[in-house]
């Protein structure tokens, strides 16, 4: 998917979130700057001249977009604290004329590395912030597949929580098509009509328009593809919609008919209690999916949240891991408890 990181804030924020790809392309641009509290900070002057645009150009970015760029780091100092950067100033070995006349300012605007990349996706009218910014979606691409082994199709299993809720869901899984099986006057194919009301219902998209939209073969289990916080959903729409239908079927003594079943889920699935759980699920798996598998839900869209840094460490990062070692690990401990016992 072709990104333009000088219209999508969101795009630009997940970029900004994701420390791994941050330390990476922070080494491949190079930036030399100024040595403050333990980073690295360059002036306004600094960025004109590297971005090859007008200072006022600079300033008028800072003006348009000053809420983004001060949450990702730029700030004004004042006090001690610009004393102290006038001082790291005054050591380094290059012409006062690079930081343009600071000596009397009573206050100095600084980018630290997170906000110079910040406006550099946003200056339009710099052809060194267009190859920055090629650089940056290249170095995010390559830092999330070097993490991830190489591919996206399974990095929700990464996650610490992916396991315990694949086994639950297993479980509920059972229940689910065991209820149907019993209950409902219907053909084999009933098993996928309702799981597809499920993920309709949760996830605006029926499994085989997942499968498109993720390139899924038809080996893939398409719940081997979900985050934990949708499994979990999953789990309760099959536990709960397995009891109504349970109940249904001893009230009535006999089989259900399709319509009848239709209208159950239908009352299942408006319950108020699905409303906060369905718009978490779907955030989570618009955002994600967006971010580490360049997929973009279109029945979504209005879901899609820049990705937290948290999620980085939680998919990419030094928690992560692959499933084969997290298999390992469980066997190890259930083999611990059994010599216990």
């Amino acid at each position: 998917m072709t990104k333009d990181l000088t219209t999508s804030a969101i795009d630009r924020q997940n970029v900004l979130n994701n420390p791994y790809a941050l330390a990476e392309i922070e080494r491949a641009a190079g930036i030399q700057g100024i040595p403050f509290e333990g980073k690295t900070v360059v002036l306004k002057e600094q960025v004109a001249a590297f971005f090859e645009v007008t200072l006022r150009t600079v300033e008028n970015y800072l003006e348009q977009n000053a809420e983004e760029l001060s949450r990702n780091g730029y700030e004004v100092l004042k006090g001690g604290r610009l004393r102290t950067l006038k001082d790291s100033i005054q050591q380094l070995d290059v012409p006062e004329t690079d930081f343009g006349n600071i000596n009397k300012t009573p206050q100095l605007g600084v980018f630290d590395f997170r906000a110079f990349l910040n406006l550099a996706m946003l200056v339009s009218e710099s052809e060194r912030a267009k190859l920055l910014r090629q650089v940056i979606l290249d170095v995010v691409i390559d830092t999330i597949n070097s993490r991830t082994g190489g591919g996206t199709k399974y990095i929700n299993q990464r996650d610490e929580d992916y396991l315990q809720a694949a086994f639950a869901e297993e479980s509920y899984r059972k229940q689910f098509t065991n209820a149907l099986r019993d209950g409902v006057e219907m053909g084999h194919f009933k098993y996928a009509v309702y799981t597809d009301k499920i993920y309709v219902s949760i996830f605006k998209e029926r499994s085989r328009e997942y499968r498109k939209l993720l390139k899924l073969e038809s080996k893939d289990n398409v719940r081997s593809t979900f985050y934990a916080e949708v499994l979990d959903l999953v789990a309760a729409y099959e536990c709960g919609f397995a009891d109504v239908l349970n109940q249904e079927v001893a009230r009535q003594g006999r089989k259900l008919r399709p319509l009848e079943v239709d209208v159950l889920f239908k009352q299942f699935e408006q319950l108020a209690h699905w409303k906060p759980l369905v718009e978490k699920a779907r955030m989570k798996m618009a955002s994600r999916d967006l971010a580490f598998r360049d997929a973009l839900h279109l029945q979504l869209k209005e879901y899609v949240a820049p990705v937290q840094r948290e999620d980085y460490e939680r998919f990419i990062g030094e928690k992560s891991k692959e499933l084969v070692q997290r298999l390992e690990e469980a066997k190890d401990v259930m083999k611990r408890l059994k010599d216990r016992s």
